[in-house]
C-alpha cells in the first residue's frame, strides 16, 4: 500500500518561508494529492490540492498568493511551497493521496477514502 512520508516543518518567523515535502512510496501518478493542516482544538483544513498531471490546482483563499502546491511524479513527491508565513499558519500539516481515473480532478477531501501522511508540525512565531 502506498505510504506517504512529509518533512521540511520547523519554526520560522513571520513573514519567512518553508517547503514542505510529502515523498509517497510508489508511484503517485493515479492521484490526487492534497495539503491538509489542523490547529490544536480545530477540524481538518484543505490546504491546497493537484490534479494527478499537475496541470490543475486549488488553493484555499486564506493561502492563495502566499503557498503554491506543485508535485513531480517522476519523483514521486508533492510540495508545498510556503511564503510569507503568517502565525495563523501554525499547524500540522498532513499530505493526502486519493485514488482517482480523472487526469485534472482537484476534488479530495478529508472524509474521503485517502491515505494519509504522518503530519508534520509548522510553527510561526517570532
Amino acid at each position: 500500500q502506498l505510504q506517504l512520508v512529509e518533512s521540511g516543518g520547523g519554526l520560522v518567523q513571520p513573514g519567512g518561508s518553508l517547503r514542505l515535502s510529502c515523498v509517497a512510496s510508489e508511484s503517485i501518478h493515479s492521484y490526487i494529492v492534497g495539503w491538509f493542516r489542523q490547529a490544536p482544538g480545530s477540524g481538518r483544513e484543505g490546504v491546497a490540492r493537484v490534479s494527478r498531471s499537475g496541470g490543475r490546482t486549488w488553493h484555499a483563499d486564506s493561502v492563495t498568493g502566499r503557498f503554491t502546491i506543485s508535485r513531480d511524479n517522476a519523483k514521486n513527491t508533492v510540495y508545498l511551497q510556503m511564503n510569507n508565513l503568517k502565525p495563523e499558519d501554525t499547524s500540522v500539516y498532513y499530505c493526502a493521496a486519493k485514488r482517482t481515473a480523472y487526469r485534472e480532478s482537484t476534488i479530495i477531501s478529508p472524509s474521503d477514502d485517502n491515505i494519509w501522511g504522518q503530519g508534520i508540525q509548522v510553527t510561526v512565531s517570532s
